[in-house]
């Protein structure tokens, strides 16, 4: 029997530590040759690590939510034989790669508990929950329930809220609608017999992996970086029309999204105001401001927001542009996007689609000095110019879009010219398509 320490490899250019997002086994565990026992995630991506040898876990590094230099143990595996000369070779120059004044605490130093311990006792039992009110979530409907007229969809609400149709006011045509079941609730608020919700217990959650860099990136933006944010109305209503048209001649290619067009307009407006499409290292007092735009693109992944970068997005047309939004966001939601295609970015789109609301202050994504989100279509009356030099009211597609900036670095004067010349491209759409 031998011990081999396997010290975690250098996952990434310039990363110095990493953390454990999930770890595989444990103590006790037989793992064989190439299994998959951690999964480790630096600044740009989570990387999945392969035991290099078969044999049975002694020892880890901790568990999810522990950050471990690059370098030190990750696992100890007792194995049956020798280990082979390039696996060692491998593991010694990881372990080099530890900087002496930093080195991660020995594994044979003693604890506190030896490593055959007994778990930790269990938690004691959350008090009992008081009992329920009368309205509990599914009541027994009166009989004078059943006679309302309502759907079944708002009868099954009305359950669930606890609330009694006989109770709700009906529309003029004796019908109880959803809206009526909000103006109940709204009433009862305000006179103390709005329903109980239903009560959830608490829960302790760990923030580990990307949502603890999101958390860190965040909090370090907002700390950094002075933010102000313009908003503008735009009239969509023509590029909504001209984007129909394309989609109606798409042919095999990817449906057009309102995306490509403001991101073709975006790029199409930048050479104007470089100082928007920048990085600033604040530690080393320098802006640069880059030629090429290379989007980054917020998007939402089941463990949290990550940003994929569109690459040059200056030389791609409409078509290219929906092609790689597409891929990108399917990268990055099912794991399999690259390093370098989650960093990078000189300038950010955020965008939350049809619940993108009024207005947003969206967070820079450091260290760029911008962030663009469109916000939710809606229609409206306005009044637009008639052919008799009058005006004449009709119902228009407007959508607002914000912009952050960094007033180290952006005016404000600057962030509304900006926005204001990205207006005047989306508000006659055919300029877009211009060379």
């Amino acid at each position: 029997m031998a011990r081999f320490t396997f010290n975690l490899p250098d996952i990434g250019e310039g990363i110095a530590e990493a953390e454990i997002v999930a770890m595989h086994v444990k103590p006790g565990d037989t793992v064989s040759e190439d299994q998959q026992i951690a999964d480790m995630m630096t600044d740009k991506a989570t990387v999945e690590m392969e035991s290099p040898v078969s044999g049975k876990v002694v020892e880890v590094a901790g568990e999810a939510g522990d950050v471990i230099a690059i370098g030190s143990m990750l696992v100890v595996i007792e194995t049956e034989g020798d280990v082979p000369e390039e696996v060692l070779a491998d593991n010694a120059a990881a372990a080099e790669a530890v900087p002496e004044p930093e080195p991660e605490p020995m594994v044979e130093e003693p604890v506190e508990e030896p490593a055959s311990a007994p778990p930790p006792a269990e938690p004691a039992p959350p008090p009992p929950s008081p009992p329920a009110p009368k309205a509990a979530p599914t009541p027994v409907m009166k009989a004078s329930s059943a006679k309302v007229l309502a759907t079944p969809a708002v009868r099954k609400r009305a359950a669930e809220l606890g609330i009694d149709l006989a109770d709700v006011r009906p529309n003029e045509e004796g019908r109880i609608r959803h809206a009526d079941l909000d103006a109940f609730i709204s009433y009862g608020a305000r006179t103390g017999h709005a329903p109980a919700g239903i009560t959830r217990p608490d829960e302790t959650i760990k923030v580990i992996g990307l949502r603890r860099r999101i958390a860190e990136n965040m909090a370090a933006a907002k700390r950094n970086i002075p933010h102000f944010t313009y908003v503008e109305e735009c009239d969509v209503t023509e590029l909504e029309r001209l984007r129909a048209q394309l989609n109606e001649a798409r042919g095999d290619r990817p449906k057009l999204t309102m995306l490509p067009l403001l991101i073709t307009a975006i790029c199409k407006t930048l050479p104007a105001f470089p100082m928007i499409n920048a990085r600033y290292d604040d530690e080393a007092g320098v802006v640069t401001r880059h030629g090429s735009v290379h989007l980054g693109m917020a998007t939402q992944t089941d463990g949290g927001l990550m940003v994929p970068v569109i690459r040059d997005a200056q030389r791609l047309n409409l078509w290219q542009l929906a092609a790689e939004i597409v891929r990108l966001a399917n990268a990055a939601r099912d794991g399999s996007a690259k390093s370098n295609e989650l960093s990078g970015s000189t300038l950010t789109v955020t965008s939350l689609g049809p619940l993108g609301g009024v207005a947003t202050t969206p967070v820079i994504n450091r260290p760029e000095v911008a962030i663009i989100g469109p916000n939710r279509i809606v229609e409206r009356p306005m009044f637009v110019p008639d052919d008799n030099g009058g005006e004449r009211i009709e119902k228009r597609k407007l959508m607002n879009i914000s912009i952050s900036c960094d007033h180290r670095v952006v005016d404000g004067w600057d962030a509304a010219s900006f926005i204001q010349a990205i207006k005047r491209l989306i508000e006659a759409p055919a300029l877009l398509l211009v060379a």
